[in-house]
C-alpha cells in the first residue's frame, strides 16, 4: 500500500503543531478598500506557493526554519466587501493566539488588516507601541468619506494607542494634512530608517507591534504592489532595519501589500518570502 502524507499547504518550514509552536503564521486575504490597484488578497497563497523556491536556511543568520517552531494556521475566510466583519474576525483570531501565549504573524492583504490585529494586541498590552515601515503615511481621517480604508489604518491605530506610540519609517507619500498630523502626534521618519537605532533603544522593554508594508521598498526592488512609490529603500537596508526591530521581540507583527500578479517574474513574491523567513528567524532567535 502506498504511504501518502496528508496534503497540508504551509509556508516553507512552518509545519509545527499549534501546541508546541511559539509563533503562529496566518493569512488575511482582504483588499476591499484598496484605493488604486487591487490584488493583495492573493498574497498569502502566492507566498506559500513560492516559498518552496527559497531555502529554509538563512545565510544572513546561519540558522534554519527547521530549528524553530512555527505553526501555519492557513488563511482566514474573510467576507469580501465587509471591512467591519473582516476586522472583527482578524481581531478574534489574533486575540486567541495572544491569549495562548504565542506570537501572531499575519500575512496581508491590504494594510487595513493591521487594525484588527492591533485591536487585539492593545487589549492585552495597554502601553503598546507600533513600529510602521511604509511608503505611505496612512494617516488620513477618511478616504473618499470612508474611515475604514487602507489609507487610514494608522490613523485608526492612533485612536487606540495615542500620541507618541506610533513610529513611522520610510514614509514618502501622503497629503499635507497627514504630515501635519504626524508632526503633532506620531514619530515620523521620512524616506529611510534614520532614527531607527535610537527608537529601538528607547523602546527596550516596551510591547511593540511591527507592521511592514512592503511598498517601503523601492519599485526597482519590489514592483509587485498596488501603490508603488519611487524613492524607496533597498532590500539590504530593509533587512538590517528588520533585524533591529526584531531585537525588541515584538508581541505581534504583520507583512502586507504584496500584489503578486503585478510582477509576473515572481521576484517580488520571492523577496516577500525571503523577508518573512528572516523575520521569523530573527523573532525566535
Amino acid at each position: 500500500m502506498l504511504e501518502i502524507e496528508r496534503n497540508v499547504h504551509t509556508f516553507l518550514g512552518c509545519d509545527g503543531d499549534y501546541a508546541s509552536s511559539d509563533l503562529v503564521l496566518f493569512g488575511a486575504p482582504f483588499d476591499s478598500t484598496t484605493s488604486f490597484r487591487p490584488g493583495t488578497r492573493f498574497a498569502s497563497a502566492a507566498m506559500r506557493n513560492e516559498s518552496f523556491g527559497i531555502e529554509t536556511y538563512s545565510p544572513y543568520q546561519d540558522r534554519d526554519l527547521s530549528e524553530i517552531a512555527v505553526f501555519d494556521g492557513g488563511d482566514l475566510e474573510l467576507p469580501f466587501g465587509a471591512p467591519d466583519a473582516a476586522l472583527e474576525q482578524i481581531e478574534r483570531f489574533t486575540d486567541g493566539i495572544l491569549t495562548d501565549g504565542k506570537i501572531p504573524c499575519m500575512i496581508g492583504g491590504e494594510h487595513l488588516v493591521t487594525l484588527g490585529a492591533v485591536r487585539a494586541a492593545v487589549r492585552k498590552y495597554s502601553d503598546l507601541h507600533i513600529i510602521h515601515f511604509d511608503a505611505h503615511a496612512d494617516l488620513r481621517m477618511d478616504y473618499l468619506g470612508v474611515q475604514l480604508s487602507h489609507a487610514c489604518v494608522l490613523r485608526r491605530c492612533h485612536e487606540l494607542v495615542g500620541d507618541g506610540h506610533i513610529h513611522q519609517f520610510g514614509i514618502r507619500s501622503g497629503d499635507g494634512e497627514e504630515f501635519a498630523f504626524a508632526k503633532a502626534h506620531t514619530h515620523m521618519h521620512r524616506f529611510n530608517f534614520q532614527g531607527l537605532e535610537e527608537t529601538v533603544e528607547r523602546l527596550q522593554g516596551a510591547p511593540v507591534y511591527f507592521t511592514l508594508d512592503l511598498d517601503v521598498l523601492d519599485p526597482s526592488d519590489f514592483c509587485g504592489t498596488g501603490t508603488p512609490e519611487a524613492g524607496g529603500v533597498h532590500f539590504a537596508e530593509l533587512l538590517d532595519a528588520v533585524r533591529q526591530v526584531m531585537g525588541l521581540k515584538p508581541v505581534a507583527m504583520d507583512i502586507n501589500e504584496l500584489s503578486p500578479h503585478y510582477d509576473q517574474s515572481g521576484a517580488s513574491t520571492a523577496l516577500a518570502c525571503k523577508l518573512l523567513r528572516e523575520i521569523m528567524l530573527y523573532r525566535l532567535a
